[in-house]
């Protein structure tokens, strides 16, 4: 028997100490690195080749874009690398502070603070830089959300407790973002809430009822503005030919540049739609210069780049360690997600238009280094998951 105990004993120690060892060998994921890099990369290409002509008119030098976009990316990458070595379970303790100061700068957006541009008020004004709250908003509600249904996780589909206080923030922060007015974001928050309840465990009446309370809720704010605008916006993109001049000019403009590209595309930096036809060509429709110089060819294979990415990233949120790890990388790859098939939508007219960048690619400090700052969680987390070897789990 004594024999038997040390055996056991010595087998033991065995596998602890090679769980050690295979703790220290933690890498993050490369293909998640190599491909945020190159999109980045691409992305500093195309905002070149989309702002050459309206960064001429605009400043008097074909460079303002790209060495701001070039700025951006340098300072993402860094953020990146230094978050991808902070052990994601800290984020546990800003959770609620996030939540509130988040909530704070959106309110404070109908304030003086509030910039307003294109008839959106979706900045804020902070000394020589502008902040956009609704990309802070983003990160906040997931990391909020993690940490809420990590943190109770026999009561997610105990309505008083779990579903009722969740669906009561998301509305909050919907409605604030319909306020400015940014129906792309609202609808990326609700999906990104939506998705995360699903991960937790959600049972699956709760997320289709609480899908249509919240399509009821943005009908009625659709038709509830005395304005029409939100309206308008809803309809043009049936036909957009309707008001080639109005609502429907860039949605034409869009559609004109990817026909022109066909399959292989007029070659990079010869876009016509770019010189000043297209409005926002290095912005929310930088896709439609990229099928115009790159043609479907290039497309599809920024769409690939795209599918690997959001497949790695659910595979790190199906493999994390712990239920906080899951619920993070789960949202913000919903988020990535979300934010690519809207952009597509829009660019492609298949939605009504609205601001909503493609990520990695679009021009944009806030946007950029929200996504590199996420992607440096999703390698925190990546550095930390469980693998199945032989039918058992085994720590990566």
């Amino acid at each position: 028997m004594k024999r038997k105990q040390a055996i056991k004993k010595q087998i033991i120690k065995k596998q602890i100490t090679k769980k050690k060892k295979v703790r220290k060998k933690k890498e993050a994921d490369f293909t998640l690195i190599a491909l945020t890099i190159g999109l980045v990369i691409f992305g500093i290409i195309m905002v070149f080749s989309a702002s050459y002509y309206n960064s001429i008119n605009e400043y008097g030098t074909p460079y303002h874009y790209l060495i701001r976009e070039i700025f951006w990316a340098g300072l993402g990458t860094v953020l990146m690398l230094v978050i991808s070595r902070i052990d994601y379970r800290y984020y546990k303790a800003i959770a609620w502070p996030g939540i509130i100061i988040s909530a704070v700068l959106l309110a404070l957006l109908f304030t003086p603070l509030g910039i307003t541009r294109n008839y959106a008020t979706r900045w804020l004004g902070l000394g020589g830089f502008t902040v956009m709250p609704s990309e802070i908003a983003k990160i906040a509600i997931i990391i909020f959300v993690a940490y809420y249904f990590s943190s109770r996780p026999k009561s997610i589909n105990k309505m008083s407790t779990s579903l009722v206080p969740m669906f009561g923030i998301t509305i909050l922060f919907g409605g604030l973002i319909m306020l400015q007015p940014n129906m792309s974001t609202a609808v990326i928050i609700f999906g990104i809430t939506m998705s995360m309840m699903l991960f937790a465990g959600a049972k699956w009446r709760y997320f289709i009822g609480t899908i249509i309370a919240g399509g009821v809720g943005a009908f009625v704010l659709i038709f509830s503005d005395p304005d029409g605008y939100r309206l308008k916006r809803v309809t043009s993109f049936i036909d957009p030919f309707a008001d080639p001049l109005g609502t429907g000019y860039q949605v034409m403009q869009s559609l004109f540049a990817m026909g022109s590209g066909r399959v292989f595309g007029v070659g990079i930096g010869k876009s016509i739609q770019k010189n000043l036809h297209l409005p926002e060509a290095q912005n929310d429709f930088i896709l439609a210069v990229i099928a115009e110089e790159l043609g479907f060819i290039g497309v599809m294979a920024l769409l690939i780049c795209y599918l690997v990415l959001i497949w790695k990233g659910y595979e790190i949120a199906i493999n994390a360690k712990d239920p906080f790890g899951t619920l993070v990388a789960a949202g913000i790859t919903t988020m990535l997600a979300l934010q690519v098939i809207l952009n597509v939508l829009v660019v492609t007219s298949s939605m009504p238009p609205t601001g909503v960048t493609l990520p990695f690619i679009s021009y944009g400090g806030n946007a950029l280094l929200l996504f590199m700052c996420s992607m440096g969680i999703l390698l925190n987390i990546s550095k930390d998951t469980k693998k199945q070897v032989n039918g058992s789990e085994v720590l990566k």
